[in-house]
């Protein structure tokens, strides 16, 4: 019988009482999900419940078989080798003593005499190429992701649970990492912000604030079936709001003629056409009605502003973010940045960038590529001033920004109203808000100190500072942008940075990203050889 995870009414609040996961209702095959939704929704709790390394509050979780679970980074001691992560380290070392003729006759009956052949299969799937003896110390991170989820396949689990396999990996990582999990026939449940994994997937779950909701096929599937959610929530809108005005429309003509009538009633009376004690109870009767009436109509009106407010909620998750810049004003044959056989790094005799040179023009956009280690950040160091060259030029003719990883051009001890004065002294208060209120920092959201935004937050606020002003810089500089970010944070600096008409210098390994904000050249950085572009 293929395993399977089954989550039943399952909830979770954090130490502080903030409820995470509730009344959760999901399942898990032995098929490929991809897990999805914005950060701080509980994807990594849900991983860390199914794992059990937490437990849940209430509910229950139902699954039978073994897991392989890669965290998001791989924890490794001072000493430790790839023969330890893969927990072969004792049947290799009989081998050896095989080789040497120590081996004893027991440990030779029960030696694995293809474990090293089949760990390095495992290995090379994830394209490494590493001994069982090299240390994990001596890797890089992404390397050590790698090799981490090699030594998972190799235990060959009924599952997979991975928290954002592709995460710091360059572009040879994650096309392993991809071609992998394509071909992974067993459960897997994948958390990840990576587009391109998430096409490989045969189903997805997404985490909202109203639950856990599963969808047939890759990520093209599910963006096509969350576009046809949004237009049916747009009109289940519209209706709700009809539906509110007809509500209220219809209780001010019931006022209306219930006035009337008291006024009648009233005049009759103070004429004496009816006895007392019937003006009485024909005043109780008719206070009694209005009473009803009026609450009747309150009735109606709660229920059809519920029924708004759950439509507006639902558009509020599957509205897509839109933005309107002002133009930078560069022209097409303005020069912007130009290197001319520039060599650098930090130690002389040992540089990392040798006889670079290329030139931007207008409104370019290029991604710097490479596999990590060959000198993107240094570069970027160079083109903005941080580090000189040992030789050659670097002539930087715009204003410019540079987007870091930790968006350091925003001052943490501000809010992000702060921030956009400071950036852009000419504003007034109404041009700040309404800037802000563009990127979706409406009213007391822009009033937020910028240490307390999550990831996606901080770079929409630092889109926001820097283009939504009049006059946005000629030239954005962004070192691998999308790391760490949720999908709906990824597609809304995407929109940002398609309305933006000024030159991109982008580091990233993020393919479909790049696509989507219409990289026009790459420079590509090679370990070692002089690169022109």
């Amino acid at each position: 019988m293929p395993a399977s995870i089954t989550l039943s009414n399952l909830s979770w609040s954090t130490p502080d009482g903030r409820t995470l996961l509730s009344h959760l209702d999901v399942s898990f095959g032995a098929e490929r999900t991809g897990l999805v939704g914005r950060n701080g929704v509980g994807k990594t709790t849900l991983l860390k419940l199914v794992s059990g390394e937490l437990q849940p509050q209430s509910g229950s979780i139902a699954f039978g078989g073994r897991l392989g679970i890669l965290r998001q980074s791989v924890q490794v001691e001072e000493r430790a080798t790839v023969a330890d992560l893969f927990g072969a380290s004792d049947a290799l070392a009989i081998l050896r003593r095989a080789e040497a003729g120590d081996a004893t006759g027991d440990e030779l009956a029960n030696a694995d005499w293809t474990i090293e052949a089949r760990m390095a299969a495992a290995i090379e799937r994830v394209g490494l190429d590493a001994e069982p003896e090299t240390l994990l110390t001596s890797l890089s991170g992404g390397q050590r992701t790698r090799v981490g989820l090699a030594a998972l396949v190799f235990s060959d689990p009924d599952f997979l649970i991975l928290d954002e396999p592709t995460n710091n990996l360059d572009r040879d990582g994650r096309e392993a990492v991809i071609a992998l999990l394509a071909g992974w026939r067993a459960g897997a449940i994948v958390v990840s912000h990576d587009r391109e994994l998430l096409e490989t997937m045969d189903a997805i779950v997404e985490i909202t604030t109203l639950g856990a909701r599963r969808y047939g096929g890759n990520w093209s599937a599910f963006q096509e079936r969350k576009a046809l959610e949004l237009a049916a929530a747009e009109h289940d809108l519209a209706d709700a709001e009809r539906r509110v005005a007809d509500v209220v429309r219809s209780a001010q003509v019931a006022a209306e003629r219930q006035a009337r009538s008291d006024r009648n009633g009233r005049k009759k009376a103070a004429r004496g056409d009816m006895p007392r004690i019937v003006a009485g109870g024909l005043k109780r009767a008719a206070e009694n009605t209005s009473g009803n009436k009026v609450r009747l109509g309150e009735k109606r009106r709660e229920e059809a502003m519920e029924e708004a407010s759950a439509a507006r909620k639902r558009i509020e998750i599957l509205q897509p973010f839109s933005a309107q810049l002002a133009s930078t004003g560069l022209p097409p044959g303005r020069d912007v940045l130009r290197l001319e056989g520039v060599t650098a790094g930090y130690q002389p005799e040992a540089p990392i960038i040798r006889n670079l040179s290329f030139a931007m023009t207008g409104p370019d956009r290029i991604a710097i590529a490479g596999p990590n280690g060959s000198g993107k950040t240094t570069l970027l160091a160079l083109i903005t001033g941080a580090l000189q060259p040992s030789s050659g030029t670097v002539s930087l003719m715009t204003g410019f920004s540079l987007f870091d990883q930790s968006v350091s051009l925003l001052d943490r001890s501000l809010s992000i109203r702060e921030n956009f004065r400071n950036l852009n002294p000419g504003a007034n208060e109404n041009a700040c808000r309404a800037a802000l209120a563009r990127f979706m920092f409406r009213a007391d959201a822009a009033l937020q100190q910028v240490s307390t935004l999550s990831g996606g937050q901080l770079l929409r606020a630092g889109l926001a500072c820097v283009l939504g002003g009049a006059k946005p810089p000629p030239l954005l500089i962004l070192d691998e942008p999308t790391n760490h970010l949720d999908i709906d944070s990824i597609a809304a600096v995407e929109v940002g940075l398609q309305a933006y008409d000024g030159a991109l210098l982008v580091v990233s390994h993020d393919e479909v990203f790049l696509e989507n904000i219409g990289i026009s050249r790459r420079l590509q950085l090679p370990l070692g050889e002089e690169v022109l572009l």
